[in-house]
Formats: C-alpha cells, sequence, structure tokens
C-alpha cells in the first residue's frame, strides 16, 4: 500500500553506519521474503529487523553541526526501514490464509500497536481469529486495540455487539454511537471496491443504528429512538429478528410521540408499524397485533 513510496525514499538514502550491514541486509532479505511470498522468513527477518532499527534511531546527534545532516538522513533510513518491515507483515497477512494472517498481524500488533497498518489488518484479523477457533480472543483484542483506533470501524462493531450480548446496554449505545458517527463520515478505502464497501459500511450502519434505536427506545427516549430506527429500516431489510425488533420499537416511539403532540397521524403510523412487527413470526408478534389494535382506537379517539 506504501510500497512504491517507501522504497523510493530507501533506494535514495544512504546505509545507517551503526549496524549498516546488519541492517541493509536484513531489508534486502526482506523485500525478497515479500516479493517471493514467503510468510516464515517475512515474520523473521521484520522482527530481527525492528530491534535494529530501533538501535539506529537512538543514535546520538553529532556535535558537529557539518555531520548533522548525514546523521539525520541516517536516522530517517532507518525508520524508513521500520515503516518498510511493519507494511511487510501486513501485506503479507493480508495475502495468507487465515493462521498465517493472525501469526503475521499478532506479530505485528506486538511490535508496534500504534502501527498505522494495524488500522487496515484489524478486519480481517478478526474474522481469521474467529475462522481458526481463537474467537475468545476477538473481544479482549478489540478493547485494547480500540484505544489506539477510535475511529475502527471493525473494533467498534465488535465491542457495540459484544456489549449488546451481554446486556451491557450503556457500553452498547456508546460504541454503536460512535459506530455510525465513524462510517458517516470515513470515505472509501484506497483499494476496496465501491460496491464492496458500501456493503460493509451499510451493513455497519444498519447495526449501529438499530442498536441504538432499541435501546433508546427501551429506556423511552421515543423521539432518538424514532430517528435511529428510521435510519436503520432501509439497511436491515431481509433480517426478520432485527426488523421486527425495529418496528416494534417505532411503533411505541411513534404512538407516544403522538399521544404527546395529538398528532393522529402519527399514532396511526405506529400502528402501521406494529401491524408490520406483527406480519414478522418473533417474541414481539403477539404484543405488536395487540398494540395495533390500542392505537388504532386511540387514533378514532383523536378525530
Amino acid at each position: 500500500m506504501r510500497l512504491p513510496w517507501i522504497a523510493a525514499v530507501l533506494l535514495l538514502a544512504g546505509p545507517v553506519v551503526a549496524g549498516a550491514d546488519t541492517l541493509d541486509e536484513r531489508y534486502q532479505g526482506l523485500k525478497d521474503a515479500v516479493t517471493s511470498k514467503d510468510a516464515v522468513q517475512v515474520k523473521k527477518l521484520a522482527l530481527e529487523l525492528f530491534p535494529l532499527v530501533t538501535q539506529a534511531e537512538c543514535e546520538s546527534a553529532p556535535e558537529d553541526e557539518t555531520e548533522k545532516p548525514a546523521w539525520t538522513s541516517r536516522v530517517q533510513h532507518a525508520k524508513d526501514i521500520g515503516l518498510y518491515a511493519e507494511y511487510a507483515l501486513y501485506a503479507t497477512a493480508v495475502a495468507s490464509p487465515p493462521a498465517t494472517l493472525v501469526d503475521l498481524v499478532g506479530a505485528l500488533e506486538e511490535a508496534n500497536p500504534k502501527s498505522q497498518y494495524l488500522d487496515a489488518a484489524y478486519g480481517p484479523y478478526l474474522v481469521a481469529l474467529s475462522q481458526t477457533g481463537q474467537g475468545s480472543k476477538v473481544v479482549p483484542i478489540a478493547e485494547k486495540a480500540v484505544a489506539h483506533f477510535p475511529e475502527n470501524e471493525d473494533l467498534l462493531l465488535v465491542l457495540a455487539d459484544a456489549a449488546v450480548t451481554h446486556k451491557q446496554s450503556d457500553r452498547a449505545l456508546a460504541y454503536a454511537n460512535r459506530l455510525v458517527a465513524a462510517l458517516s463520515k470515513h470515505p472509501r478505502p484506497e483499494g476496496i471496491p465501491a460496491a464492496q464497501w458500501e456493503r460493509k459500511r451499510n451493513a455497519g450502519l444498519g447495526r449501529g443504528y438499530w442498536i441504538s434505536g432499541v435501546i433508546y427506545g427501551e429506556r423511552s427516549q421515543y423521539a432518538a429512538a424514532d430517528k435511529n430506527l428510521r435510519a436503520a429500516l432501509p439497511l436491515i431489510q431481509g433480517n426478520d429478528p432485527m426488523m421486527a425488533a425495529a418496528l416494534f420499537h417505532l411503533g411505541m416511539a411513534n404512538y407516544q410521540l403522538g399521544k404527546m403532540t395529538l398528532s393522529r397521524t402519527r399514532v396511526l403510523e405506529a400502528a402501521k408499524f406494529s401491524e408490520q412487527c406483527a406480519a414478522i413470526s418473533s417474541a414481539y408478534t403477539d404484543q405488536a397485533r395487540h398494540n395495533a389494535i390500542v392505537m388504532k382506537t386511540e387514533a378514532e379517539r383523536m378525530r
């Protein structure tokens, strides 16, 4: 992803004096391993490079001003090699089978938990953990990672769903709202086809709006429930369990808002939502059918 730029910088920069041969030999070997898609060598050489890079970066600045440009160039050269090593782990990981992906991204995470490449790696990484029987690690990893990547939609979605599962409504609401905010402003990532990004974005937004809307409905915050669930409806079509809950709470929210504002139109809309909910087989079916009758009766009284 940043390979052409990194390679260009490294070709222009001079070698680092402290351990120059070792550092540049490892770098050349890493480039060769990436080209040959040798995941074992990529991991080995990248992990060997990180301490060498750190050592080179810690070289003291010379007192002689005439030597400082060369020193600056050496340190920058080392930093660029370190950045390339992070890229090598990421690029090789996402092109590898799940077990290898987990191994390489885990190595990158341990080497630099703030690496810019982790932001794009966490989505496939979390999926690969589940695919390799390590699903129990997904939430703990996401909880730790979100501190460094607070707007990462993959992390926020995992954490919102986990909070819902554990009935932690405050956490679920906070993560769902952050998920919606992040997806609402994120541009399509480079390298991801437009259609694929649109599907992912809509799925995340639908889930985020739905979680927030249902929680607001359960808390009798009717205006917020109505706003979020209306936004969720077109994005959750075909998912009957989510649709049933959304329609039920939309019915309740609009009924209460209609009574507050003496709006017969809104009460009738609430009845319509409730009837649509009743048409879906779910835990809400019977109550929604009863609610629709009550709402229609209430609307008749408002003539």
